[in-house]
């Protein structure tokens, strides 16, 4: 049985000039009387750009569940994708899911006129749990941005499976949830979004190595940083198809964004800077996360999005990780009910339990639905500008609170936005549209109480990720 819960979308109210001000939460509008709110400081006359992009409505309801099961149904045919398994055969092993997988990338850049460039991106690595060198492929699918195509966008899964034995390349593991739901989620948005351009460039990953020690993702992140690539978001995806936990809940409306606080690859000087200044909770994948969870609220109904304000779950580890120690903003999407006994085992019953990664395990639909997820996030980060630079703030010992950033030459770019909190408050609740400046002061907001940040503005509606004032929150450094 399914449950489902249905969220209603929250109201838009119209502003008349006598209104109050208009404080922007992540989950809608709040109205708060004048009286309520500290007065700002008077800038030029500037109309706030809509935040609403009709386009995302449509592309939420977009994927399917049908295409969705028929390519996790392939996945598994393959027996076994692990790692080390065989890479010659057509019909079994990680060699001829990985060449499906570019083939299947490259009909649907074939439909859209050429739109992906499909590349294998490789390196020959061995380690603990790869005993001998061996040549770890990634197949990624590269949709170039229109006017800023060095700025990237990435969707990613894990192409290997494995059993209870890490190093067993041959006994049959489907990694149908594990993480063929990840895979085809990808290539489901590869075919919704490649029917639309954009201004920055998405990439849709599929992963190789990630059982025997994040190998992919390592790689694919020294790719990116090869090509230049300003990687703004990398939304991991892994276990995205099961709503059955097992702890006996049944849930297919909520789903997990994990993202780290302190950015790993933080220096010592940055550190030092934070500790007396804050941001501890703000580093750039967590205000991604925090977009993913505004954007659903908005765009998607029945989808309730539970920020984990973790890395990973405790103690564990996913693909998102290589990304975030090369200083990236990543984050990891998955079911938030997981069941153990369908991870990483051997298909067998004992004592009436089933155990194994069968295909059974996947709801489509919920697959489909977190599919539709991850489209809306890629879709209105690449409409959207570039999250701005060198944010800064003032306002020690004063009564009001100023933030300064660099203006961008970006003409997608019409303006700006200020945001702020209370320390204590777990996702951004106050907004304000300043216009194209590049500073801005809050009156009579005393910097010691509150959080604050800034995102750039298009004039179709897309705003970027807030960005934290100093190095603990920039997404470009």
């Amino acid at each position: 049985m399914k449950y489902l819960i249905h969220k209603a979308q929250p109201k838009r109210v119209k502003l008349s000039p006598k209104s109050g001000y208009c404080l922007a939460g992540m989950a809608g509008l709040l109205i708060l009387g004048a009286a309520t709110v500290p007065a700002m400081a008077a800038t030029p006359a500037a109309v706030a750009p809509s935040q609403e992009d009709m386009r995302l409505y449509d592309i939420a309801n977009a994927p399917q569940a049908q295409r969705i099961e028929q390519d996790i149904r392939t996945l598994v045919d393959f027996g076994t994708r692990h790692t080390l398994s065989d890479t010659q055969s057509d019909t079994q092993g990680i060699g001829a899911a990985r060449r499906w997988i570019e083939a299947e990338f490259k009909r649907i850049s074939k439909e859209c006129g050429g739109c992906l460039e499909v590349v294998t991106v490789a390196n020959t690595v061995e380690g603990k749990r790869i005993a001998k060198p061996t040549e770890v492929v990634n197949v990624i699918a590269i949709q170039r941005g229109n006017t800023d195509p060095k700025r990237v966008v990435m969707m990613s899964g894990d192409i290997d499976s494995r059993v209870t034995d890490v190093l067993d390349a041959t006994s049959i593991s489907p990694g149908a949830n594990d993480n063929a739901s990840g895979v085809a989620g990808a290539i489901e948005a590869a075919r919704v979004l490649s029917k639309y351009q954009f201004n920055g460039t998405i990439v849709y990953a599929a992963l190789s190595g990630e059982e025997q020690g994040l190998y992919g993702g390592n790689i694919l992140a020294d790719y990116a940083k090869a090509q230049g690539w300003q990687v703004q978001a990398v939304l991991n995806n892994d276990m995205i198809g099961n709503i059955a936990g097992i702890n006996g809940v049944i849930n297919n409306s909520s789903v997990r964004v994990f993202s780290e606080g302190v950015r790993f690859a933080e220096t010592a000087e940055e550190a030092k800077a934070r500790y007396f200044s804050g941001g501890e909770n703000d580093s750039a994948s967590r205000n991604l996360a925090r977009k993913i969870k505004s954007l659903a609220d908005q765009y998607m109904t029945n989808l309730d999005v539970m920020l984990v304000y973790r890395l990973d779950r405790f103690g564990r580890g996913g693909h998102h990780l290589p990304f975030n120690q090369a200083g990236l903003p990543a984050v990891r999407i998955m079911e938030t009910n997981e069941h153990y006994d369908r991870q990483h085992q051997d298909i067998r019953v004992e004592n009436g339990i089933a155990y194994g990664d069968v295909i059974e395990g996947v709801d489509f639909e919920f697959n489909a639905k977190l599919t539709a997820l991850n489209a809306i996030s890629l879709a209105a980060q690449a409409w959207a500008p570039a999250p701005p630079s060198k944010v800064s703030i003032e306002g020690q010992v004063s009564p009001s609170t100023t933030l300064s950033w660099q203006k961008s030459g970006d003409e997608t770019v019409v303006g700006y936005r200020v945001y702020w909190r209370s320390t204590t408050a777990p996702e951004w609740t106050h907004s304000r549209y300043v216009g194209k400046v590049d500073t801005f002061t809050l009156d009579n907001l005393v910097i010691d109480n509150y959080l604050f940040g800034v995102a750039s503005v298009a004039a179709n509606g897309n705003v970027s990720p807030v960005v934290f004032p100093g190095a603990t929150g920039a997404f470009f450094k």
